[in-house]
């Protein structure tokens, strides 16, 4: 009975014969193909390798070129921010060297008020003593007690102007408020100075829009204290009061001089 698992010249077996004939023919002919096979994977694998290197330097290259433009733009960027910057801090600087010459300029003039304040005061003082006339005294005091109702009217308005004023600067300095807020309450200040009679005599239209442009000065971050904001609006109220009772006496002085 034939052996159906070992046909005959089946088996790959060397030597199956004593001549070793079909043994040897079938042990080549495995041989060759074995070969190409070994040659054309290392092949393959040789040019796979290449064009992984090749990927990879690519790969490397594109990165490179990359990341020189990100630090080219980099540099770009951190240059533009310091001239910015430095431009900032010098029209700072100039901001500042303004608001100081104005406030060194409203200081010198309102010590000017009070010096001519006091010298009125000795001159009237002066004039009573010298004339002692009945009359004249009590058209003095009718005078004075006139001139006292313009005054309480213009401290009443100086008041309003003063509320409104600290809260347009807390408006400023605050970072969630809305801008269209200061803008209202300026506007409103604005009219009001134009329309009053008694704001009109002391001129607060050039000095409000004097604040409004200039006064930039905000207490520090923690600040919850309106009235640590604003420097230039203080020098103003303050002007503005010495400039109403230096007119209720010059208006004073002059009825008394005509009579």
């Amino acid at each position: 009975m034939n052996n159906l698992n070992d046909p005959p010249n089946w088996n790959i077996r060397p030597n199956s014969r004593a001549d070793g004939g079909d043994g040897s023919r079938w042990n080549y002919a495995l041989l060759v193909p074995m070969l190409g096979l070994a040659a054309f994977r290392w092949i393959w694998s040789r040019e796979s390798r290449k064009e992984i290197e090749k990927e990879r330097e690519a790969y490397r290259e594109r990165t490179a070129a990359f990341q020189r433009d990100l630090e080219a733009k980099y540099h770009t960027t951190i240059s533009e921010s310091r001239r910015a910057v430095a431009r900032l801090s010098l029209e700072l600087e100039k901001e500042q060297n303004r608001t100081a010459s104005y406030r060194e300029a409203l200081i010198s003039q309102g010590r000017k008020l009070v010096e001519e304040k006091k010298l009125l005061e000795q001159e009237r003082a002066q004039l009573m003593h010298e004339r002692q006339v009945q009359p004249l005294r009590g058209a003095y005091l009718r005078c004075l007690e006139r001139e006292d109702d313009w005054q309480q009217r213009a401290r009443l308005l100086l008041k309003e102007f003063e509320e409104a004023l600290t809260e347009r600067q807390s408006i400023y300095c605050s970072l969630l408020l809305p801008r269209r807020r200061r803008l209202h309450i300026e506007k409103s200040l604005l009219v009001r100075a134009s329309v009053d009679p008694v704001a009109a005599d002391l001129e607060m239209v050039a000095g409000l829009t004097d604040i409004f442009k200039h006064d930039t000065y905000c207490g520090d971050v923690w600040n919850t204290n309106k009235r640590q904001n604003g420097r230039l609006m203080w020098l103003y109220l303050k002007y503005w009061e010495l400039v109403a009772e230096l007119k209720k006496f010059r208006r004073v002085e002059k009825v008394i001089l005509e009579k």
